[in-house]
């Protein structure tokens, strides 16, 4: 049996936006247009359902293989939300708190970093206390305007459907470990 080439990375970023994300450590995410496509689906007895992307999902554990700690800052809290960040390991999040900025600045306190060390992706005015923090910002496709006018990358893909994947390899690739862990899943 012979041997496989080794996988070169496909994906490249603008070296600026690298320099800009190398310090992060950790990645602020919202969930409603950002994790999900922003759709709210209520059953008859009120339950808020949410429909999550498999790509979000490995991009957020591939953070936490890099030693980049994701959270989650949410406006909105849903039983299907906290079932989706316990299977994803996501230690630390705020649910229902329309003011982020606090949140945001608890968790970094807990973890013991600054706004220096912070990613942040959101899509909305919500959203935009912590974007204009964090050392690097990021929107999904669809944001509104103002949320992509702050944000120093706007991905190719919508929120829900790959979106935060894109946030997670550039953040990845940035801190130097995308290649590594990509050699570790092809070999």
């Amino acid at each position: 049996m012979h041997a496989l080439p080794s996988l070169s990375p496909a994906l490249q970023f603008d070296p600026e936006l690298l320099l800009r994300a190398q310090d992060v450590r950790v990645a602020f995410f919202d969930v409603d247009g950002v994790l999900t496509d922003g759709s709210l689906y209520f059953t008859e007895a009120g339950e808020t359902l949410k429909r999550f992307h498999t790509l979000d999902g490995h991009g957020i554990k591939l953070l936490q293989q890099a030693g980049i700690t994701p959270a989650v800052v949410t406006g909105r809290d849903a039983p299907a939300l906290r079932l989706r960040l316990k299977a994803l390991g996501v230690a630390h999040a705020r649910f229902g708190t329309e003011d982020k900025r606090p949140a945001a600045e608890a968790i970094l306190a807990e973890l013991g970093l600054g706004w220096t060390q912070a990613a942040a992706m959101g899509d909305d005015w919500p959203d935009l206390p912590v974007m204009r923090r964090a050392a690097f910002a990021c929107a999904p496709a669809q944001a509104h305007i103002e949320a992509r006018a702050v944000a120093h990358y706007t991905t190719a893909a919508p929120g829900g459907s790959g979106a935060a994947r894109e946030f997670c390899d550039l953040l990845l690739a940035a801190s130097g470990r995308y290649a590594g862990l990509l050699a570790a899943h092809t070999g």
